[in-house]
């Protein structure tokens, strides 16, 4: 990685790359980044070795107090190593990219609908907890309770990189709060992460190859719902892929966003082809329903979260509802390298 920062510097100094803005500026974004994550390797291995010479001081001295307190130490140090290691393995071509999530009901009705507004909120703590910004680009709410459908912009680097194995039917089983008779109740939720295309991306869409249809944005009522057409639906008629924005007043507005959804969504797309060729491992799309699912999170009869793909395992359910993935995440980027 080293050898990769110098290299980098020498084509920043050549003054012909000063012309090419796109270039340079991705150049000068990947520099930052090695920059960053050397000068964060070079900390933590300065404080471990500080660690292990009050280690052995304390041993020496046997200082059981300040002992619990050095290992206490280290193993946040060990954690810190260890995500620096799962960002060495973001490196595909979008991985250090802003995303799109979206999430939306499957089989499974209000329950369902539950299900996509708990999730929603497992994705926006994970947000908090990952201090990523993110906006609601497009929600649709359910007859009675939770959400159709919700997609979310998350803003921070490698984003994509982290979420890009989302994608899938999601599965929880819990004593349904909707149903008198307290029984078990399965549901299911789909969710689709793309990278966001920025200006160092390009996507070629024709103006022929669109159909844009604009509608009144729904919501739950009041100040929050438009007396105008402003709402934006694009599909792009070749791919079949639709998108929509409602978040904003502004049609114009709304309208940018969508055509900034489908061009992600598009890249995405290549990508997949791309990793088809070279890999083979990516899954097709499948029915959002009983045995197509990538993750199940189970509440009762017995709690555990397990991925279907790597088999790891969280016994503690609610801690994962409230944005504590990591470690799912983390299993799943060791398993694609």
């Amino acid at each position: 990685m080293k050898d990769e920062f110098k290299t980098i510097e020498k084509e920043l100094l050549d003054e012909s790359m000063w012309n090419d803005h796109k270039k340079y500026s991705v150049l000068l974004k990947k520099k930052n980044s090695i920059k960053n994550f050397l000068d964060t390797l070079k900390v933590l291995e300065h404080q471990f070795l500080e660690k292990m010479e009050l280690l052995k001081l304390a041993d020496a001295e046997f200082d059981t107090e300040l002992l619990d307190e050095l290992n206490k130490e280290l193993y946040k140090i060990f954690e810190e190593l260890n995500l620096l290691q799962i960002e060495t393995l973001m490196n595909g071509k979008a991985d250090q990219k802003n995303s799109f999530l979206e999430i939306h009901s499957g089989a499974g009705g209000t329950e369902s609908q539950d299900w996509v507004e708990m999730m929603f909120r497992m994705y926006t703590r994970w947000c908090d907890l990952k201090k990523y910004s993110y906006e609601v680009v497009d929600r649709t709410d359910g007859e009675e309770a939770g959400l159709k459908s919700v997609t979310i912009k998350i803003k921070g680097e490698r984003s994509y990189g982290w979420l890009k194995n989302e994608t899938g039917v999601h599965r929880l089983v819990r004593i349904s709060p909707f149903d008198s008779q307290s029984r078990r109740h399965t549901s299911f939720a789909s969710v689709s992460c793309y990278p966001e295309v920025d200006n160092s991306i390009k996507v070629d869409i024709f103006e022929k190859d669109l159909r844009v249809d604009t509608f009144r944005a729904s919501g739950a009522g009041g100040q929050h719902v438009n007396k105008t057409d402003s709402a934006i639906r694009i599909t792009h008629l070749p791919s079949k892929i639709s998108v929509q924005c409602q978040s904003n007043r502004s049609q114009h507005r709304n309208k940018n966003i969508a055509m900034e959804m489908l061009k992600s969504k598009l890249y995405e797309l290549e990508l997949k082809k791309e990793e088809e060729e070279n890999k083979k491992n990516r899954e097709e799309k499948k029915e959002i329903a009983w045995g197509n699912q990538i993750r199940s999170y189970v509440m009762q009869p017995y709690q555990m979260v397990k991925d279907h793909r790597t088999n790891q395992e969280e016994s503690n359910v609610l801690a994962v509802l409230d944005g504590k993935i990591d470690n799912l995440l983390k299993s799943l980027l060791l398993r694609s390298n």
